[in-house]
């Protein structure tokens, strides 16, 4: 934060008018709120919600990182190595039982059927990935 004295300030003012008539400026759009949206799922990005058929789905921290790392990638195979560097920003040495933890704690907030993932499928040996629900 910076504080002027009044004589400071019209100068700074003086100073930001001369450079706003030599600088052309482009009117700003105001941003939308991006969402992934998959049959059943909406994840709105920017209020950090996740809807599952329209219902507000409360996610902890690590549950909302993970499903956002995924499903910014449909398809795409991550292993679970990868998922906690993302997720949790550190290094992945005894990851392997925090991420299944996760997943599966995930799978039971926004699965229609945990036992039977339509989203975040398994892929034996390597990880996880995220299918479009269809």
């Amino acid at each position: 934060m910076l504080i002027f004295n009044d004589t400071e300030e019209k100068a700074v003012e003086k100073a930001i008018a001369a450079l706003a008539d030599m600088i052309p400026l482009e009117a700003m759009q105001p941003p939308h709120s991006p969402a992934l949206t998959f049959p059943g799922l909406e994840i709105k990005l920017h209020q950090r919600r996740v809807l599952k058929n329209g219902t507000d789905i409360p996610l902890t921290r690590l549950e909302y990182g993970a499903l956002c790392y995924l499903a910014a990638s449909p398809g795409r195979v991550f292993t679970k190595a990868q998922i906690f560097e993302a997720v949790w920003s550190m290094e992945s040495e005894s990851c392997q039982s925090s991420v299944s933890n996760v997943i599966c704690n995930l799978r039971k907030k926004i699965e229609p059927d945990s036992g039977k993932p339509t989203y975040i499928k398994t892929v034996l040996g390597v990880g996880y990935k995220f299918a479009s629900g269809e």
